[in-house]
């Protein structure tokens, strides 16, 4: 079956009209379902958890996401949300997930999301110490950076979302490749840390195409070398457009499902209200 779990309605609205592009995308590259998976910082019961993590000072970084907060954010609840999406679910094959971005308040997730009834939650490496690392705005803030530093960090972030035992899927495995910085280091220790975190916790990976199209690397995520590691130690899949646009919906999905059958998969994950199966890929 092919599937797109990771999308976002943020650049439209709430309107049955804008969102019926993504359902023409779907039927055309012919999709069984799709699932849309929020971003958390639409919702304004999250907001408090953005304004504590996020570096807001007055440094480059700071300014950038200051604005960041201020633009397109935080415009519907959480129950605006669900009652838009069983408008959809009357008419559409569609499911209700949520991305989630990686706070140090779990305990606070956790009552946010235990009050909903999702089909899926992916939970997603969005910042490292307050930098919003994937905003291109910010990509002179690389530099600043050591990169085995960075990759430790976002491992280690990714064994805390794993640890709280609030997540299905952890969303664009190391898209830390999104701007071609990459590793003159052997980085397999934090890979086989990653992939034990994820096992140990029962998720699966996104393998998600939006790093192919919408970023310079050009490439799905995860790449090559954890997708190798991924599939040792058996983490199932989903497949993937992260469209921020209906006409994305699917986008390059086929490639996504022979990809993942590159490294022995030949199944993928299917949700309904927080409960997995297995179902043949693509």
């Amino acid at each position: 079956m092919k599937f797109d779990y990771h999308m976002h309605f943020e650049y439209g609205d709430y309107d049955e009209g804008w969102v019926q592009g993504f359902f023409d995308a779907a039927a055309r590259r012919g999709l069984d379902e799709i699932g849309i998976s929020e971003h958390s910082h639409t919702f304004p019961e999250f907001e408090q958890l953005y304004y504590d993590d996020l570096t807001l000072d007055d440094s480059t970084v700071g300014r950038f996401q200051r604005a960041w907060l201020k633009k397109n954010k935080f415009k519907h609840t959480l129950e605006d949300y669900f009652r838009f999406m069983a408008r959809l679910k009357s008419k559409h094959a569609v499911k209700i997930g949520i991305e989630v971005c990686n706070f140090r308040d779990q305990s606070a997730v956790e009552k946010i999301l235990h009050a909903w009834d999702f089909d899926y939650v992916i939970g997603s490496i969005h910042f490292l110490d307050g930098w919003g690392y994937d905003a291109s705005a910010l990509i002179d803030e690389w530099a600043r950076h050591d990169l085995r530093d960075l990759y430790d960090r976002y491992t280690t972030e990714i064994e805390r979302l794993a640890s709280a035992g609030l997540y299905d899927v952890l969303g664009h495995p190391f898209n830390l490749r999104l701007f071609n910085v990459l590793p003159t280091f052997d980085e397999t220790e934090y890979l086989e840390r990653a992939a034990r975190a994820l096992s140990a916790a029962g998720m699966a990976i996104d393998i998600n195409t939006g790093t192919k199209y919408r970023y310079p690397i050009g490439e799905i995520s995860p790449y090559v070398k954890f997708m190798k590691i991924a599939a040792e130690y058996r983490l199932p899949i989903i497949t993937s457009s992260d469209a921020h646009q209906p006409e994305d919906c699917g986008r390059f999905i086929d490639e996504a499902i022979e990809y993942a059958r590159g490294f022995g998969y030949e199944t993928c994950l299917q949700f309904a209200r927080r409960r997995r199966e297995e179902v043949p890929l693509g």
